[in-house]
């Protein structure tokens, strides 16, 4: 089947062969294996092994189907398969499928990387830390991750920490009372950016000038409902 935009193919029944005009000649050793397939077929053998094909249809279906609900990495599918195989079933059955589904491009570490990566950064607000982490409990190479976080930038980061600490602090509705009382809000603060895996200090600089401006918008919003 072709692929879509995303450059995923849309099914793992079987891989695809070499890019017509590529320039390349064909491969010797798949020419004789053709030749030997054919001649097979001409002695009465099935050309495809339909006895191997229904022991890998559970696991192609499988495929499919978790792929189709989001991208997977290499790593993550291969355990997800592992974890499907029937008693006793020969695990190399997940080897045939794994590699079905890199030929046609439905697995591609880099792409999803990238895609984890742009994703999370903005809309779950992550640091470079925490999806440096989550890459790799997903089996992920460090070469590859590196390359994804790669498209994060010191000030995209930087711009992820204040929003985010900015809208922590947009829920107090009153200025401290003392010195507790701010300290207090501002271990909340910068907690909020500590569970997203910032650095200690940016958080704490980015949390007390979050909480200092909410202050002064709050003590301005008293003088105004005192006139």
């Amino acid at each position: 089947m072709e692929k879509g935009n995303d450059g995923r193919g849309s099914a793992v029944g079987g891989s695809t062969g070499p890019a017509a005009g590529s320039g390349t000649g064909p491969d010797p050793e798949l020419v004789s294996r053709l030749r030997e397939a054919v001649a097979a077929v001409g002695r009465g053998a099935p050309l495809v092994d339909t006895g191997l094909e229904k022991r890998l249809a559970p696991l192609v279906s499988k495929a499919n189907r978790l792929i189709s609900h989001r991208d997977r990495s290499e790593a993550e599918l291969r355990d997800r398969l592992t974890d499907a195989l029937e008693p006793g079933e020969d695990p190399r059955l997940v080897d045939t499928v794994i590699r079905r589904c890199l030929d046609n491009g439905m697995l591609d570490d880099r792409r999803f990387a990238t895609e984890w990566v742009r994703q999370r950064a903005h809309t779950r607000q992550r640091s470079i830390a925490v999806l440096r982490r989550e890459l790799r409990d997903k089996g992920v190479s460090s070469t590859v991750i590196e390359e994804a976080l790669g498209q994060i930038t010191v000030d995209d980061q930087r711009e992820i920490l204040h929003a985010l600490v900015g809208k922590k602090a947009a829920t107090i509705r009153t200025a401290p009372a003392d010195r507790a009382d701010y300290d207090r809000m501002l271990r909340r603060i910068v907690g909020v950016a500590a569970r997203r895996g910032f650095p200690q200090g940016e958080s704490l600089t980015a949390a007390r000038s979050a909480l200092d401006s909410r202050i002064r918008e709050l003590r301005g919003q008293d003088r105004n409902n005192g006139q």
